[in-house]
């Protein structure tokens, strides 16, 4: 985060640079580092089980509301509670919370220990979700529940071919090469050598993967972070507060329903975290990429990158204690 800061304050016009190199209003440099991260986690997801877990109605049940009912409402409330005098940056943030996580989401949860597999189907369903759901919510926080409210309403019109692109890049293209690779590495060569050889050495992309992505999304914003850290910080209280707390209530009550450690680690990450790619994208091209929805939107990222990496190591401290009276029984982990 640093080095991106930095390399965004002395060169100013590298961020600019950057973000010119896009297709259909989708960062090219960013798209190659989530791919580079999300390809090993989804090469090594055993697919014999993704069947399985999609049968667990508790946790596919938990992460819809958490995603789809609570999220959009809770970042609502705290843009227009703690932005009410700033619409344009208000719109960005609200469009961060209402597209959910379907790339990053997937490397907290690795770094965290949380189950693979579930990570892979909850993924899967919030794209599903997405692609159905994401303009219909778009308008309706932003213009018709403010109506009903008697708050003033942002118009907006969201084009599903932005929502399907967004999708389809950062899931569908490392989803299809992961099984693709899978399959022909275990049949050719066996699970065991797909694990020991492959899996293995294939396990560091993703952090690489991680830190060029933080480069690249701070260096992109750098100048103008240093430039406003006022207008910065106000954004980041709404975001810190969505975050920390989408977090909190997904994993804690995870635990409260007695939730193994490794699925209310999957469920917490999954519902804190958001597909920011794609409210870029969406606040760009509906509003410009100059526009302050741009500007709140991605502010987003830069505030769930150190936020999520932070809650990494809550979870991992609260492994051995918090969890450690579950008892196995059916879903439950020791």
């Amino acid at each position: 985060m640093a080095a991106g800061l930095a390399l965004g304050r002395v060169w100013p016009g590298l961020g600019p640079a950057i973000g010119r190199w896009q297709i259909q209003q989708v960062s090219v440099p960013i798209a190659i580092g989530l791919l580079l991260m999300m390809y090993p986690i989804l090469a090594r997801v055993r697919y014999e089980r993704v069947a399985q877990a999609a049968q667990d109605w508790r946790m596919l049940g938990a992460s819809l509301v958490m995603n789809w009912v609570v999220g959009p409402a809770f970042m609502f409330a705290l843009a227009w509670l703690l932005l009410p005098d700033q619409p344009g940056l208000r719109t960005g943030v609200i469009l961060v919370g209402l597209a959910r996580c379907i790339a990053m989401v997937l490397v907290w949860n690795q770094l965290a220990s949380g189950d693979t597999e579930y990570a892979a189907v909850l993924v899967a369903l919030n794209a599903i979700f997405q692609i159905v759901g994401y303009a219909g919510l778009a308008v309706f926080y932003l213009n018709v529940l403010p109506g009903w409210l008697g708050l003033p309403g942002q118009s907006i019109k969201v084009n599903a071919v932005t929502v399907a692109v967004s999708v389809g890049i950062f899931l569908g293209v490392p989803l299809i090469a992961g099984l693709v690779t899978q399959f022909v590495l275990v049949r050719r060569k066996g699970r065991a050598w797909f694990e020991a050889n492959f899996v293995r050495r294939t396990s560091r992309l993703t952090l690489i993967g991680l830190l060029f992505t933080i480069v690249v999304m701070f260096a992109l914003q750098g100048h103008t972070i240093t430039s406003e850290p006022l207008t910065v910080a106000r954004v980041m209280l709404p975001l810190l507060g969505y975050f920390a707390g989408m977090f909190v209530v997904a994993f804690f009550g995870a635990w409260a329903l007695r939730f193994s450690y490794e699925k209310a680690t999957t469920l917490g990450f999954t519902a804190a975290s958001n597909d920011f790619e794609l409210a870029i994208a969406v606040a760009v091209t509906v509003f410009g990429v100059e526009s302050a929805q741009a500007l709140g939107a991605v502010i987003g990222p830069l505030v769930e990158v150190p936020v999520l990496l932070g809650l990494v190591y809550v979870a991992l401290w609260t492994r051995h204690g918090l969890f450690a009276g579950h008892a196995r029984r059916g879903d439950v982990a020791a």
